[in-house]
């Protein structure tokens, strides 16, 4: 009698450990969706914008936009930028200043100011991607420093998978 017992005690413990497995586990072994999304929009025949768009929070926890875009018109890329957005009345760039981007080894990249003194708002800050992301490594940590008013710089860490998706648009 005492065999029988252990060997349904032992099946049903198998049956509930597999239940619990797949039930707690499985969140664990899914593979999560990446959210990116490469637009492409045609502007006008002949003239076609490709953009990457995420939300990113700098180390005080504050939400910007951070877009990337190719213009390209006629078969020829006429640009490649980079557009940070910061939230209205937090965040005021300061122009003219060069964005700069440090990557874990220690080396800084700089990015032109696009807009210059004439920004469309104080808190939007464009830069000239078009020959820098390339050299971007795609396996360290990347920080863009940010040039605010007043001789501040807010930190944003931008992602390998962000860089990549980058290069992406900037070769095709």
């Amino acid at each position: 009698m005492w065999p029988r017992i252990k060997s349904i005690l032992s099946k049903l413990l198998l049956v509930l450990s597999l239940v619990a497995f797949f039930i707690l586990g499985e969140s664990h072994l899914a593979v999560q969706p990446a959210w990116s999304e490469i637009r492409q929009i045609e502007e006008a025949p002949g003239q076609v914008l490709y953009q990457s768009q995420h939300s990113l929070r700098d180390q005080a926890g504050y939400s910007w936009q951070v877009v990337l875009f190719k213009q390209v018109k006629n078969a020829t890329v006429t640009g490649v930028n980079l557009r940070l957005v910061g939230f209205p009345g937090v965040a005021e760039f300061s122009h003219p200043q060069p964005l700069q981007i440090k990557i874990e080894t220690g080396e800084i990249f700089t990015a032109e100011d696009e807009f210059g003194d004439q920004s469309p708002a104080p808190n939007v800050g464009q830069y000239d991607f078009k020959s820098l992301l390339l050299k971007l490594p795609i396996n360290q940590r990347t920080v863009f420093l940010l040039p605010l008013a007043g001789d501040r710089v807010t930190t944003l860490q931008i992602p390998p998978s962000i860089i990549l998706e980058w290069q992406i648009i900037a070769q095709n």
